[in-house]
């Protein structure tokens, strides 16, 4: 059982920048087959943020579409997530996951399906924005 390594959460104030980083040990190198993005969670929901496959397509929640950067270092097993233009309604807790495998399913979007398939989720980092 891999519990990925967050870094990077903290205070900032409205249009700020952050960096997240997510290690990911045995999970991005020597070629493999990936799906790994960031989830966060506010209150009692949880919203998919961003997602990257192992062979470079990435997805956005249209909340951050064109703000947020996801990207990887496979030969460090690293996860990024670089934040920008930081709002008030950015806060939250937020988590990296991956699963070894083609995030697909039956019926799924690649969101979902990496949703329900990681096997490996992050224990979270705190960011919170104040205006």
């Amino acid at each position: 059982q891999v519990t990925p390594v967050e870094s990077g959460g903290g205070s900032v104030q409205s249009g700020d920048s952050l960096r997240l980083s997510c290690v990911i040990r045995g999970y991005m190198s020597s070629g493999a087959t990936y799906c790994a993005g960031w989830f966060r969670q506010a209150g009692l929901g949880r919203e998919a943020v961003a997602v990257i496959k192992n062979d470079g397509t990435t997805i956005y929640a249209d909340s951050v579409k064109g703000r947020f950067t996801i990207s990887r270092d496979n030969a460090e097993d690293t996860l990024f997530l670089q934040m920008t233009s930081l709002q008030p309604h950015d806060t939250g807790v937020y988590y990296c996951a991956a699963v070894r495998k083609r995030c697909v399913g039956s019926g799924l979007t690649t969101v979902q399906a990496l949703e329900i398939m990681a096997d490996a989720w992050g224990q979270g980092t705190q960011v919170t924005v104040s205006s």
